[in-house]
């Protein structure tokens, strides 16, 4: 009996967790933030006026199956074009999406087809229906008594300083109807790792979307970090990540957050505030080596296993 999931976030840490989880009997929904702004993505996104399609792309790849066919649509999916000239550094795959789009006219349709080309295990959504912009409440390592704002996921993902708070620009943008569904129809959603405040807390910023994560029947697991990111989330330990998730969604309850056991302390703090968002902690070793930030997908199903298991 497949259990059905949908993960949210975008960029590696997605493709992470969509990596782990088609390994087992799930079916799989990935809701992708779209708010990327640079990059093949954002001169994609500016020159025709769609979604940025780097993190749809990823979420894609991850989906593809192990066997030839597999193996080969998300290398091409991945490859980029190098050498110079106006291909310079864009993505097969990203291309591949918007040629799609450009036909169809539906953003919808259009990943659902890609999906099925590549023979995905899993369906890919956006987050949101229109290209979204961050803006961080910043601490500047240069103006440290005052707030000062950045805005586009890059410049907050590389930000020398301390984020408060971020919020979405529009404030209040159509979610995708699909996923809005898949979140209310799943047994389970997970959401992490990744980039804290530029692909994480955007998913709890879409009003749809939000209320759908904390009204529906599933049961919700997140996914902390390895490490810190430079810029982004430098400084802040992993109960500091759970503090920003609640000051960002405070009515969203937590069932399970799942962290490698390199990340936890022996005095329970960790615990003990994951307690209060209404969560049990379940530690692993889900990381490819000692002290690496990549999550071993093989790793990661393993702890997901038993934490699925419990649905059926």
């Amino acid at each position: 009996m497949s259990v059905k999931v949908a993960a949210l976030g975008g960029g590696h840490g997605l493709a992470a967790s969509l990596s782990a989880l088609r390994l087992l009997e799930t079916d799989l929904t990935g809701i992708v933030t779209v708010a990327d702004n640079g990059g093949s993505s954002g001169r994609l996104r500016e020159e025709l006026g769609i979604l940025p399609p780097g993190d749809l792309r990823m979420a894609l790849a991850a989906l593809c199956s192990d066997d030839d066919w597999g193996r080969t649509w998300a290398r091409v999916l991945q490859h980029r074009f190098v050498g110079g000239g106006s291909l310079h550094d864009h993505a097969a795959g990203n291309l591949l999406i918007a040629a799609i789009w450009d036909l169809l006219g539906d953003h919808v349709e259009g990943l659902d087809l890609v999906g099925e080309l590549l023979g995905a295990r899993g369906r890919v959504l956006p987050m949101a229906a229109v290209p979204l912009d961050i803006e961080a409440d910043v601490h500047l390592r240069s103006a440290p008594d005052r707030i000062s704002v950045v805005r586009g996921q890059v410049q907050v993902a590389g930000v020398d300083g301390q984020v408060v708070a971020v919020r979405l620009d529009p404030l209040d943008p159509p979610a995708c109807p699909e996923a809005v569904e898949a979140v209310l129809d799943a047994d389970w959603v997970v959401i992490g790792p990744g980039s804290w405040f530029t692909s994480i807390m955007p998913t709890l910023l879409v009003p749809q979307l939000r209320d759908a994560l904390i009204s529906t029947r599933a049961r919700r697991a997140l996914v902390l970090n390895l490490q810190e990111q430079v810029g982004e989330t430098e400084g802040l330990s992993p109960t500091d990540h759970l503090e920003v998730l609640s000051a960002h969604a405070p009515a969203l309850n937590i069932d399970v957050v799942v962290a490698d056991t390199s990340v936890t302390d022996s005095r329970g703090t960790l615990a003990g505030v994951a307690r209060e968002l209404g969560a049990r902690l379940v530690t692993a070793d889900v990381a490819t080596g000692p002290g690496s930030d990549q999550h071993d997908p093989r790793r990661l199903a393993d702890a997901f296993r038993p934490i699925l298991d419990s649905t059926l």
